[in-house]
């Protein structure tokens, strides 16, 4: 009888995922964690900075929906032609809550369907990116796609300190919290 692996689990000799496929099932657990994060946060907090330098709860909750548009452009190889992002011409943060949350949804979804139609092979090639500070270099597809996943997984551990501000529960990440007990 044959088993169907899991995320979580090992699977069966021989049927060892693709590194599209381990990447894919990661990006999508992680971010089913992170909008159970976002979905967390009381809306009407959305202002909330723990500091002057910091972005509001609102504005770091986007960041989610900006980083999937700069993984497009990565994955493009926008930098190699200097079509790269521009300094401070980001787009602002939709002034709602929910429009922020519709957002990040839409742009993983977007940027997944990127991922999901490029041939494995090419997820091998090089593209531009940061390697260092204003320092262009080359990168590979797949290695850039774990960058991003870890730089999202980092982004949601800044705002689980936001939502704890806010007076929100914060959910079960990797294990228990103190709203959400495994015990």
């Amino acid at each position: 009888m044959a088993t169907t692996a899991t995320p979580m689990s090992t699977p069966a000799i021989g049927a060892m995922p693709s590194p599209k496929q381990q990447f894919l099932a990661s990006y999508e657990r992680e971010h089913a964690t992170t909008m159970r994060v976002l979905r967390a946060f009381p809306p009407e907090q959305s202002e909330l900075k723990p500091h002057a330098m910091c972005k509001s709860a609102r504005e770091l909750a986007f960041i989610f929906a900006l980083e999937r548009g700069l993984a497009t452009m990565v994955f493009n190889d926008a930098f190699a032609s200097g079509g790269g992002p521009s300094p401070g011409n980001t787009p602002p943060a939709p002034e709602s809550w929910s429009a922020v949350l519709a957002t990040v949804e839409k742009m993983h979804e977007d940027f997944g369907n990127v991922v999901r139609s490029m041939p494995e092979e090419k997820l091998f090639e090089k593209v531009k990116f940061f390697t260092a500070p204003k320092t262009l270099g080359d990168v590979s597809r797949i290695d850039f796609l774990w960058f991003i996943l870890s730089d999202e997984i980092h982004h949601r551990g800044q705002f689980s300190i936001y939502l704890r501000m806010a007076g929100g529960k914060v959910p079960s990440i990797y294990g228990p919290s103190a709203d959400e007990p495994w015990m």
